[in-house]
């Protein structure tokens, strides 16, 4: 369909059309999620789709809308710098939408979040192409829109200490994983965020949040070889112990175990920037 087609969708507060199949608009959309120009798909497919989930348009149907955009988020999977990166981003948001839909009505059996949730954790640390915003083709943002899916997983009654300890270790593993330029377009801060929903249900005791962050301290720390950058290594894990401690210290609902887990990160950063932090000579 035209672009003004879209334009009076979204200039009628987003209402379904009636001259079209859901099933057809449905269709459109899905494909105008991976679209290069940001309009077509940051400014009117995803916010429709979203729009439309959120209203229970999809209640019906939400099984199958969900599969669709988890099937979204192996399209092109391991390639980088290439356009297919907007199809995964922004399949992931609409995953997201559809966990969300779930977390507030509980459509959906078991088997079917946590289904998602394998989708979702597989693709984020399988994701090669960690561009932020791309010139002339608005933001990818593949690892900030996972982050974000990891979030709404964290809140489904759906997942207790097991599958929370894996949401952990997913964004460890994202945290850890070497990429060709440090991440620079937020992305710590919303991994940081993801943790702290994590944080939030109370369920993970701090025996098992220790090891967790030690890892990611020790990865801060890497020995690289010397013909190499060590910061493209060292620096995500890095900017990610400052985020989490910004959000442990500022975060308005504290986490249950706020004031241990401080004083963890705190050690932490004083070992990773001991050189910053040493008394003047």
């Amino acid at each position: 369909m035209s672009t003004a087609y879209w334009d009076q969708v979204r200039s009628a507060e987003m209402a379904v059309p009636t001259d079209r199949p859901l099933p057809d608009l449905t269709a459109e959309l899905t494909v105008m999620l991976g679209s290069t120009d940001p309009v077509e798909r940051d400014e009117t497919a995803y916010p429709i789709l979203a729009s439309w989930v959120s209203a229970g348009v999809y209640d019906d149907l939400l099984a199958g809308l969900g599969d669709g955009m988890a099937a979204g988020l192996t399209r092109g999977l391991g390639e980088v710098g290439t356009d297919t990166v907007f199809r995964r981003s922004f399949s992931a948001l609409v995953l997201a939408e559809c966990v969300a839909r779930d977390n507030e009505h509980s459509l959906l059996p078991d088997t079917k979040i946590l289904d998602w949730g394998d989708r979702i954790a597989g693709w984020l640390v399988r994701e090669r192409d960690v561009r932020g915003f791309v010139p002339g083709r608005g933001w990818a943002h593949a690892i900030a829109h996972g982050a974000d899916a990891i979030s709404v997983l964290a809140e489904s009654s759906h997942f207790g200490l097991n599958e929370l300890t894996v949401l952990l270790d997913v964004i460890a593993d994202r945290v850890l994983e070497p990429t060709s330029a440090p991440l620079s377009a937020g992305e710590p801060d919303r991994l940081a965020r993801a943790t702290m929903t994590i944080l939030r249900r109370r369920l993970v005791p701090l025996r098992m949040i220790e090891p967790w962050l030690a890892r990611i301290t020790s990865a801060a720390l890497a020995v690289v070889p010397a013909d190499q950058d060590p910061f493209l290594t060292t620096a995500n894990p890095e900017a990610f112990l400052r985020a989490l401690h910004l959000q442990i210290a500022l975060a308005p609902e504290p986490i249950g175990v706020r004031a241990d887990l401080l004083l963890a990160v705190m050690d932490a950063l004083r070992t990773t920037n001991r050189v910053h932090v040493l008394p003047p000579a």
